[in-house]
């Protein structure tokens, strides 16, 4: 097991640990010599590293996605952790856990398999009960839907991210439909269940986070469509109205077009189906990014992108730390007695001192031969 993790770090000391290098530039320094900026990462978060010497030497020895072992000193850059690096060294496979890297779903990925064909199983519908048997059943995507993440990086971005989310947009969809008598249960629990099922190959998640070749060139939502397609082909019976009902889901389950939703939702499950998306990523961001901040000082995390605002750490705002007793706040030492500054005359209410300035000008100004007390 790997020692310290991200989350482990101290300030101000030197450490000697392994990553897992999200991404790698090289930037060039006022004086013209090259210096690399790394995001190093571990299953518990990610590090701003900077390598400022010997850059000649280690510049093609690791790339990104690859394992490194580091030697540097973690410093507060801007209110945050950032390391300095000595030495690194690229890892073989051999000689790490990948387990150490990649952050995965606290929940059991079998338990959760299971859990989810349970729900299919308690379908009423038969044919969309058959559909998405006939879906999870296919050995390769059972596999991918286990381990694949939701997303790239904004939310549920861990192995076993994707059945997480499913699962609580089914727990919700359950609630939902039970409140609003005119929601059809069955229909939403298919979108819910389907509506990403694109992402099993949208994404790479063997090293790292990345976009697959099809990710980029198509996205989950035609990938999704493709798939739930090639299925319906083994289902000649299954209505074409309904089909129409489950791929529009799956096409509008991003809410607007400038979110990348082909079309708008259209009917209530398919617009529940948004919100219930919309509503679960938003909050899974929220813990993640409260629970992975590294802001040394403050009770709020650095600015997030697709929540566009800052998020308060409620827990941190409601019971602060003693200053003495924070790790990462450092007291300044007393002032010694012989650099205090020295204090201020007091006046009681007498004439105003004069200044050195004062005092010259008018001796100055005096006749010669004349004292200041004649």
């Amino acid at each position: 097991m790997k020692s310290p993790y991200v989350n482990e770090l101290e300030p101000n000391k030197l450490i000697t640990t392994s990553f897992l290098v999200h991404s790698k530039e090289i930037r060039q320094k006022k004086s013209g010599e090259l210096y690399l900026s790394l995001l190093l990462a571990d299953r518990t978060g990610e590090l701003d590293a900077k390598m400022w010497d010997n850059v000649a030497e280690v510049i093609d020895a690791f790339d990104r996605d690859d394992f490194v072992r580091v030697k540097g000193l973690v410093q507060i850059f801007h209110n945050r952790p950032q390391m300095t690096i000595h030495k690194i060294r690229r890892m073989d496979d051999s000689e790490i856990d990948f387990g150490d890297y990649f952050p995965s779903s606290r929940r059991d990925q079998d338990e959760m398999w299971l859990e989810l064909r349970g729900i299919v199983a308690g379908v009423s519908n038969p044919h969309l009960k058959g559909l998405l048997e006939l879906v999870l059943d296919d050995e390769d995507i059972a596999g991918r839907y286990r381990r694949a993440p939701a997303a790239k990086s904004i939310h549920h971005a861990f192995l076993g991210g994707l059945i997480e989310h499913v699962l609580s947009l089914c727990a919700m969809a359950r609630l939902t439909a039970q409140h609003y008598k005119f929601i059809d249960g069955d229909l939403l629990l298919t979108g819910a269940i389907l509506h990403d099922i694109g992402k099993i190959y949208e994404l790479n998640y063997e090293r790292g986070f990345s976009y697959s070749n099809d990710g980029q060139l198509l996205g989950h939502i035609h990938i999704g469509l493709r798939i739930v397609g090639e299925k319906l082909r083994e289902l000649p019976s299954f209505p074409p109205a309904l089909r129409s009902l489950v791929e529009h889901m799956i096409l509008s389950h991003h809410g607007k077009l400038e979110f990348g939703s082909p079309k708008v939702p259209q009917f209530p499950e398919a617009l529940m189906l948004h919100y219930l998306d919309d509503m679960d990523s938003k909050m899974e961001c929220m813990r993640a990014l409260i629970e992975s901040d590294r802001q040394v000082e403050g009770c709020f995390t650095a600015y997030n992108g697709p929540l566009e605002r800052s998020v308060l750490k409620k827990d941190l705002f409601l019971n602060p730390p003693e200053p003495s007793k924070d790790p990462l706040r450092k007291e300044l030492p007393a002032m010694p007695a012989a650099e205090a500054p020295p204090a201020a005359p007091v006046n009681n209410g007498g004439p105003k001192p004069e200044s050195l300035f004062a005092d010259k000008l008018r001796q100055a100004l005096q006749p010669a031969g004349t004292s200041e007390g004649s």
